[in-house]
């Protein structure tokens, strides 16, 4: 076995990072195609989820494998090798079964616990069998990761140590509040029609909104999940449900109270402006941003110039906006190359000239000095010169539109984050809330658990490698005995079929008992770590031909295989 993890998450890249490099399905479907095609890799499986993509191969060669599937992400992800690279993680053999049990069991989820990653893992792995880049190594590791995650959440309590990513993102929505009378009466726009978005509208539902609006770029789609909601909906909540077309969020979006978006969409659903614009149909007021309050009092304008002035600045001092430098990056924003040019020329040359020439004459610090000095013999201390108090800074009106961004790319322009009367969470703030989320005790107990899966998977693979070897041996000792067989009938011509089943029975009998003590103690050293040598021990001793090992091998793969693509468990 040589399995080998290139990836990054949550946990190693900024949201911004892996915004860029998340993957579309068909992206997703020819990365895996280029992988098997690569010289170090055989089976290839892509796992890709809001917070983490990881490609998993089983490669001949470590350091070429790495170098190949890091080479690939890059190339299909569109983020260049070089800013792709600090951000990436390697993980080999052991610690790469190790990795994705963890990932499984949902102790490297943004939300500890979690178990919609399951569901994940299950379309990698059909994703992996239907474009037949899953071999008998990843089908065995993402089936036995399914499995370890069922028993993970089946015999501990992690449960309680975490949500879904849609209830974690309700909750920082509610800001503390119960999430069941924070939803309670709202309206909700749901945007998407897939897994996500349809345990955002069930997890609405079964909080108390009064209405849940579906709208999906696929009309039947967003009718389809509607229709769920209402067939299964409570009756004594009494939501009601209802499809609309994309073209209608704009619409719905100022009717609503909480809007969830998770789409596969690669640019913006909501913009700011169109957020803005919900805002202000709602409450009649534009939604101005949070940052564009009014100046203090105090602050006093920029005097008018003109271009030309301060020693040939080439800038229009009226229209720079109130508070920054001209010296800052804000006050060039817009300007042609030409203009930038004599700007950077005009602050790196005479801005020196202009700080010299502002200094104080010598006499005047010397008279500044005299007065410090007699007032300190007068007072006994030097008076200080207080930095005025900052000025109050008003309070955000609550928030009249919440908006949950559950997509990767982002569906909802970050920009809202900044508008009056308007809460977003996305992957982003997600991300940080979770960082200091408490841990629950159950979580040592699945770190056992995970360990010792690791070591049983590792077991099994090592004793499965030896396992044509073992065959390839037993078929040669039927060929040597039905070999023997056929020379007992030429000595022998008058031997009756009864004598010849028992001699035939005896000599079988004899040679099994010879193998089987062997054989059966070889796999249980194979399973052991660094049994792998045990299989050439074992071809050298008996002086095994290495292809019948080899197509003893491809046949069993065959078999396996085969019955593993028929869909995973």
């Amino acid at each position: 076995m040589s399995l080998l993890v290139v990836g990054l998450s949550h946990r190693s890249a900024p949201v911004s990072v892996l915004e860029r490099a998340s993957l579309s399905a068909d992206a997703q479907f020819k990365l895996l195609q280029d992988t098997v095609a690569a010289e170090p890799a055989t089976e290839a499986g892509v796992l890709a989820t809001c917070n983490r993509i990881e490609l998993y191969a089983d490669v001949d060669k470590f350091h070429a494998g790495v170098a190949e599937l890091s080479t690939l992400l890059a190339q299909h992800s569109g983020v260049g090798l070089e800013e792709l690279t600090p951000y990436l993680y390697v993980h080999y053999e052991d610690r790469a079964v190790h990795h994705l049990f963890s990932v499984a069991c949902g102790l490297d989820s943004m939300v500890v616990g979690e178990g919609q990653v399951l569901g994940q893992i299950k379309d990698s792995l059909a994703r992996a069998q239907e474009g037949h880049t899953a071999g008998r190594l990843l089908n065995d590791l993402f089936q036995q990761a399914l499995r370890v995650g069922k028993r993970a959440h089946s015999e501990t309590g992690i449960d309680r140590a975490g949500q879904s990513l849609v209830t974690f993102g309700l909750e920082q929505l509610a800001a503390g509040r119960d999430v069941t009378g924070w939803a309670r009466g709202k309206r909700a726009l749901v945007i998407g029609a897939g897994s996500m978005s349809s345990l955002a509208a069930a997890t609405l539902a079964r909080a108390g909104v009064a209405e849940i609006v579906v709208a999906n770029r696929t009309f039947d789609r967003a009718e389809r999940l509607a229709q769920i909601l209402a067939e299964n909906g409570d009756p004594s909540i009494g939501t009601v449900s209802r499809a609309v077309p994309m073209e209608s969020v704009p619409a719905e979006l100022t009717r609503a109270d909480v809007a969830v978006s998770c789409t596969g969409a690669t640019g913006l659903v909501l913009t700011a402006e169109a957020v803005a614009t919900a805002v202000e149909g709602r409450t009649g007021t534009p939604a101005a941003l949070a940052e564009n309050r009014s100046a203090p009092a105090d602050v006093r304008p920029l005097p008018p110039t003109s271009v030309g002035t301060d020693d040939g600045c080439p800038l229009d001092l009226s229209t720079v906006q109130q508070g920054f430098s001209v010296m800052g990056e804000a006050a060039v924003a817009g300007m042609d190359a030409a203009t930038l040019e004599q700007h950077a020329a005009w602050a790196a040359g005479p801005a020196t000239g202009r700080r010299e020439a502002a200094r104080r004459p010598a006499a005047v610090d010397a008279e500044l000095i005299t007065a410090l000095a007699a007032t300190a013999a007068t007072v006994g201390r030097i008076p200080e010169r207080r930095r005025p108090e900052p000025a109050p800074v008003p309070a955000r009106p609550e928030p009249v539109l919440f908006l949950l961004d559950l997509a990767m790319p982002r569906d909802v322009d970050a920009a809202a984050h900044r508008l009056a009367g308007v809460r977003l969470v996305d992957i982003e703030s997600l991300a940080e809330a979770s960082a200091d989320a408490p841990m629950a005790a159950d979580v040592d107990q699945v770190r056992r658990i995970v360990s010792d899966e690791v070591a049983a998977f590792g077991a099994a693979q090592r004793a499965a490698h030896i396992t044509p070897t073992v065959v390839a041996l037993r078929a040669m000792a039927a060929d040597v005995v039905a070999g023997e067989i056929a020379r007992l009938d030429g000595r022998l011509p008058g031997l009756d079929d009864k004598h010849r089943a028992e001699i035939t029975q005896t000599v079988r009998r004899v040679v099994d008992k010879l193998l089987h003590a062997p054989t059966v103690r070889v796999k249980q050293l194979a399973a052991e770590p660094g049994g792998a040598g045990y299989a050439d021990a074992l071809r050298t001793l008996f002086d095994l031909d290495q292809e019948t090992v080899a197509s003893v091998s491809r046949a069993e793969d065959s078999t396996e295989t085969n019955a593993q693509n028929r869909g995973p468990a």
